[in-house]
């Protein structure tokens, strides 16, 4: 039996390059991990976890208010941003003494690690657009605080799902 390395050489960058179109697939259309660079959503996102954002999930469910999302920054959409669905279009958002209040009713965040200072708005969301805040509201750029604070559905990239690193922090975003 002869060996021939030309056909070796050729079904390894055959086998290459389909696992890098496969992966290249994936990351464009289905999971892609991303880096946060800032403490806006801290409590539930650090600064420097590496979380995975679910890009095909909007395409069979709708974008819920408390989603965290990661979108196109609309004053920069050069610029990405991660923060959690407050209003949903249609909706009111009012901020009153440090309270948040959707459509006169005050939502419940179990997940803030402060209050808020101030008050803010009210707001109404238009329809196809959503107002985002941070977690760490009193230290977060988020809607209240943009030129265009609304984001259209279309600069929505997809979901955050889960935390990848740290390890000891390894699981589910809510």
């Amino acid at each position: 039996m002869r060996y021939d390395l030309k056909k070796e050489i050729l079904d390894w960058i055959k086998s290459i390059a389909f696992a890098l179109i496969i992966a290249l697939a994936i990351r464009t259309y289905i999971f892609e991990p991303m880096i946060v660079p800032t403490g806006s959503m801290i409590p539930t996102i650090q600064v420097g976890d590496r979380i995975l954002v679910n890009k095909y999930i909007y395409r069979f469910e709708p974008i819920k208010r408390g989603d965290i999302v990661v979108f196109k920054y609309p004053d920069d959409p050069k610029q990405t941003f991660v923060k959690r669905v407050i209003g949903l279009g249609g909706d009111e958002i009012e901020i009153r003494d440090g309270q948040l209040y959707v459509n006169g009713n005050l939502l419940v965040e179990p997940y803030l690690k402060e209050p808020m200072i101030g008050d803010f708005g009210p707001y109404k969301v238009p329809e196809g657009h959503y107002f985002m805040m941070g977690d760490n509201r009193n230290n977060s750029k988020d809607s209240r605080f943009w030129e265009n604070m609304y984001v259209p559905k279309k600069l929505i990239m997809g979901k955050a799902v889960y935390r990848i690193w740290p390890p000891g922090r390894i699981g589910r975003l809510e």
